[in-house]
């Protein structure tokens, strides 16, 4: 079994943004010369996550407006209370309570299939890194194991 890493490099522009890495990790695949095995496509960051879904323009603003509903912004979270950390973790001036809870939801990572060289995603299925916490300059692991 062969085992190929690399990293995606992104940058958010927005709060809560969708930006489909799809290509870029079809790319990834093409250069690891896997033809058989899955792709391991994961997010290291606390305030990121990873989906699979419809690449359509108004779904992803339902998402988005789904997300807010869920987790809003302004509500009260204990991480934000900066002065009552006794954890020696500093803060980097963000209240990103709700960040951190959209992420936990999403999850941090999603796995797929490959056959004949390619993902089995669905007709219409796209991958996502899911800024919660933007803007910001962000990284994707990409690892491709299989034959």
């Amino acid at each position: 079994m062969k085992i190929y890493k690399e990293r995606i490099d992104l940058e958010s522009k927005d709060q809560i943004e969708f930006m489909d890495i799809t290509d870029e990790v079809n790319d990834i695949i093409d250069k690891s010369g896997i033809r058989e095995g899955q792709v391991l496509i994961y997010c290291p960051h606390t305030t990121m996550g990873v989906a699979i879904n419809h690449n359509e323009a108004m779904l992803l603003q339902d998402f988005t407006r789904v997300l807010y509903k869920l987790i809003p912004v302004e509500d009260h979270y204990s991480h934000d209370l900066f002065e009552l950390r006794s954890n020696g973790v500093k803060s980097d001036g963000r209240s990103n309570g709700h960040s951190h809870s959209k992420s936990i939801i999403l999850g941090a990572n999603e796995s797929v299939p490959i056959t004949k060289g390619k993902m089995m995603l669905g007709e219409r299925q796209s991958i996502f890194a899911v800024e919660f916490d933007g803007a910001r300059k962000r990284d994707v692991i990409i690892q491709i194991m299989g034959i």
